[in-house]
């Protein structure tokens, strides 16, 4: 309702909703319009599901707000600033929404709010508009400071706080394979956080967030198959306060494989309900072969560095016995990985639509292959030019 808007404000019919032309994710909260638009589609999703008792509304990184004509004219005014600007829209929607389903309760990402004093929340009249989600997604999460920063929500009236961790995404933005090791690790690190709580915040849960994408404009993270360990091993932690041996067991009974750190096991079958698991099995196969040192490193050994550059193809200075041995090595790298690409291609048309399958190809193995595809066409071309039959 703030931020994270790409999927609505890269239409060129709500290009003037943005807060600067060139950020597609941040809505400029002077509009009525924009203010129209955003309760429009919160009441369609209260349509779809009339019986939920919490709504979260976003909120998180605001990108660029107060940097608009509008923003910078409203902040000239004495006693104005960014904080007040975002807590003013926020209070406004949240309002909107209070008006039309009075019972519902509204969650708010919470990262805007971090830098801002206790005086500043209490005084903005958010404090029983919303309740804020913290988000934390490291392996290494600090402790000391996410205890310290739920401390001062509760200074400023917000006692009813929730927290959300992750179980997928959050490690690199076109990340293939999911570790559930760091995932298990940030869900350790918030045992940790609540245990230190004092009794005066009211925990209401937890959100374990899978990512799909960083943004509505980046690439896909990892799928859901893959990632299904990692949920099952997250919510045992956080069911028994740890992830021994014996809780990995569970896991491992319900899905038939899980890999902790250098832990890993598996059963001989996997059980149907498992839904992805071949998917799964060959994304971790085909992902190690895409990033082996074998493939990623052949366009710069000795013999395409040394008498195949785009220096020997333009002059057609090339020996064809080095040249003959590059193409053949290279059809034999690309054989073996083209099998496993149309492995995954045909598991993955059973899950997923056309276009999903062509966008996980395009941006994760077209990028390695594409440079091995245009050296083997190479040699082919500078070979059968130099009349040797290929």
């Amino acid at each position: 309702m703030f931020g994270h808007l790409e999927f609505v404000l890269k239409h060129k019919v709500f290009r003037d909703l943005r807060e600067v032309d060139y950020c597609l994710g941040t809505l400029n909260p002077h509009h009525d319009r924009g203010v129209r638009l955003v309760q429009e589609m919160l009441k369609q999703v209260m349509k779809l599901h009339p019986k939920s008792t919490n709504l979260h509304i976003g909120a998180d990184e605001v990108y660029m707000l107060g940097l608009g004509d509008e923003s910078k004219q409203w902040l000239s005014a004495p006693g104005r600033s960014v904080h007040k600007l975002f807590l003013s829209h926020v209070i406004k929607v949240a309002k909107g929404i209070q008006k039309s389903v009075p019972n519902l309760k509204l969650i708010m990402w919470d990262d805007m709010l971090r830098s801002m004093t206790p005086e500043t929340i209490k005084e903005s009249g958010l404090v029983g508009l919303v309740q804020p989600m913290l988000w934390d997604y490291s392996p290494a999460l600090d402790v000391k400071n996410t205890v310290e920063l739920m401390e001062l929500y509760k200074s400023a009236g917000m006692s009813k706080q929730w927290v959300a961790s992750s179980f997928k995404g959050s490690t690199t933005v076109h990340t293939c394979v999911t570790s559930t090791q760091r995932h298990v690790d940030n869900h350790l690190q918030w045992l940790k956080v609540v245990s230190n709580l004092s009794a005066g915040i009211e925990l209401q849960g937890i959100a374990l967030t899978g990512w799909q994408r960083y943004d509505h404009l980046s690439v896909l993270c990892e799928l859901m198959p893959v990632s299904l360990p990692s949920l099952a091993s997250c919510l045992q932690t956080l069911l028994h306060g740890c992830f021994t041996e014996e809780v990995q067991k569970k896991v491992v009974k319900t899905l038939g494989t899980v890999e902790v750190g250098d832990l890993e096991r598996s059963s001989s079958k996997m059980p149907s309900s498992f839904v992805g698991a071949k998917l799964a099995e060959l994304i971790v196969k085909l992902t190690s072969l895409l990033e082996s040192a074998e493939l990623r490193q052949f366009q710069n050994n000795m013999f395409v560095r040394g008498w195949f550059t785009p220096y020997h193809i333009q002059r057609r200075t090339v020996n064809p016995l080095i040249a003959q041995q590059i193409k053949t090595q290279a059809k034999m790298i690309l054989d073996d990985v083209e099998i496993q690409v149309q492995e995954v291609r045909g598991e993955m048309c059973l899950l997923y639509s056309v276009s999903t399958v062509q966008e996980w190809m395009d941006q994760h193995v077209t990028p390695v292959l594409e440079p091995l595809r245009n050296l083997l066409r190479d040699t082919e071309s500078v070979l059968n030019e130099m009349g040797f039959c290929t």
